[in-house]
């Protein structure tokens, strides 16, 4: 038998146990800010069924879906159903059914969708709840972008309060601070604007390709969003009425006032205006004074997959370092129509975790601790070593501090190198002399400074660290 080279396949990636010291700890961290807004954690299978994946994310979505074949002899059923049938064909299309009825997950909102219809008389409304999973899309891998990666969502459906939005702002704001980041822009705006623009310059039929356009203004500017309209069935004059509107700068409350008298003709317009304004209102009683820590910008041009959304949206990207949106979401109706519940309004956010694992890596800010699994080694010299260490290293478990002992007698270079490998910051020293003595020697793995210490007075030490 030949030997296969081991390998992974394309678009997914092994994670070392520093990595995942560093990825439990964005997870941790942004987990425990959701807990504290209310909401709880839910799992949901690695596998859907195929029906409940297909038509929900559009034809090319579609085709990103990873299906699964099904067990057994499929190619088999696949030839009896061509004898039974008449004008079957064996065409990707009528073989999907017979080949494959599930699939990996694409994202976590089209299960969370199929969860609150089959939970419907089980879960109190309005259900807040957050998950943390992976997801797998047949993508084309590149820098950044893989075939399985995980998700951070957080979703309210059955309530159609604003103030969901506002502490969306401030679960993005929250998360992203204690994870070390402390200049990131958090971008809003609202669809019903977007519709009203498209409505008052005559063309609300071309709203995705108007919005699909000024949505890469940072991108290709304003000559270049001019170009890709023009050759979308926009004319001179609509980009004349757009220009002034997507260029509109100023704070958030100019920026709203001045659209209040672009779009005065539109009334869902308006509306967007006015939910806008009632969310920016909500987080200056929320935060009062600290409200200008919290950098929230209105954005006329942030459009986020505009078919899915149908109130506020919002996008967060940090400004340190070169780096793609970090978080996303908004508000959507009907969530679980899809499944025949109707009329369950819905918003929700996402973390981009392996985005924002890159931006605490480029800018270090993983605090030493998040690279760090033991924290105390003791050594072993001899039987009679690790006999004295047991009881000792039993009592730092007991305080809650991970430790270990070297599983053998080795070589003092032997194990300090351990610890180096391991990152672990300290090491504690037991001979001949800290045995008779009951004085252990603990050694700073950093500084390499050494101090004599009863067992007690190490525990002390160590948990004070």
């Amino acid at each position: 038998m030949a030997n296969n080279k081991p390998s992974v396949p394309k678009g997914t990636r092994d994670f070392s146990p520093a990595e995942m010291v560093k990825r439990n700890y964005i997870f941790d961290t942004i987990k425990s800010v959701f807990r504290k807004y209310g909401y709880q954690e839910i799992q949901t299978p690695s596998m859907e069924n195929l029906a409940t994946l297909t038509g929900k994310y559009g034809d090319e979505g579609d085709k990103l879906i990873f299906k699964i074949l099904n067990s057994g002899d499929f190619w088999g059923e696949a030839e009896s159903k061509k004898q039974k049938t008449e004008n079957f064909e064996f065409s990707s299309k009528s073989l999907l059914p017979v080949l494959s009825e599930k699939a990996l997950r694409y994202d976590l909102t089209v299960p969370f969708a199929r969860y609150v219809v089959m939970h419907q008389n089980e879960i109190s409304y309005p259900f807040k709840r957050f998950q943390i999973q992976p997801v797998w899309r047949a993508d084309r891998p590149q820098k950044g972008r893989y075939r399985e990666f995980y998700q951070c969502d957080a979703d309210v459906v059955g309530s159609e309060s604003l103030i969901n939005e506002a502490e969306f702002v401030m679960i993005y704001h929250e998360a992203l601070s204690k994870l070390g980041l402390k200049d990131f822009t958090i971008k809003i705006n609202n669809r019903k604007i977007l519709s009203g623009i498209a409505e008052v310059i005559g063309k609300p039929k071309l709203i995705t390709d108007m919005t699909v356009a000024i949505d890469k203004l940072d991108k290709i500017g304003i000559d270049g969003v001019t170009k890709e309209l023009i050759e979308r069935g926009f004319t001179e004059t609509d980009i004349e009425k757009l220009k002034p509107v997507i260029l509109l700068q100023g704070s958030n409350q100019e920026m709203l006032r001045d659209l209040k008298i672009v779009l005065a003709s539109s009334p869902i317009g308006i509306k967007g205006i006015e939910e806008i304004g009632t969310i920016l209102e909500y987080l200056a009683e929320f935060l009062g004074t600290e409200l200008k820590s919290v950098n929230v910008q209105l954005d006329i041009t942030l459009a986020r997959g505009l078919n899915y959304y149908t109130g506020a949206i919002f996008e967060v990207k940090t400004n340190e370092v070169a780096m793609g949106s970090i978080g996303g979401g908004g508000r959507y109706d009907d969530l679980t129509g899809m499944f025949g519940l109707k009329g369950l309004t819905g918003a929700g956010i996402s973390f981009g975790a392996d985005r924002i694992y890159d931006v605490l890596e480029e800018l270090q800010l993983f605090p030493s601790g998040a690279t760090t699994t033991t924290r105390v080694l003791l050594t072993n010299f001899d039987q009679e070593a690790e006999k004295y260490a047991l009881p000792i290293l039993q009592a730092l478990r007991n305080k809650g501090i991970a430790a270990e002992l070297y599983p053998s007698s080795a070589k003092i270079k032997k194990q300090m190198t351990y610890a180096d490998n391991k990152n672990i910051p300290y090491v504690v020293l037991i001979g001949s002399e800290e045995m008779s003595s009951g004085k252990l020697t603990l050694k700073d793995m950093q500084s390499g400074a050494q101090e004599l210490l009863t067992k007690e007075e190490l525990i002390e030490k160590i948990t004070m660290d």
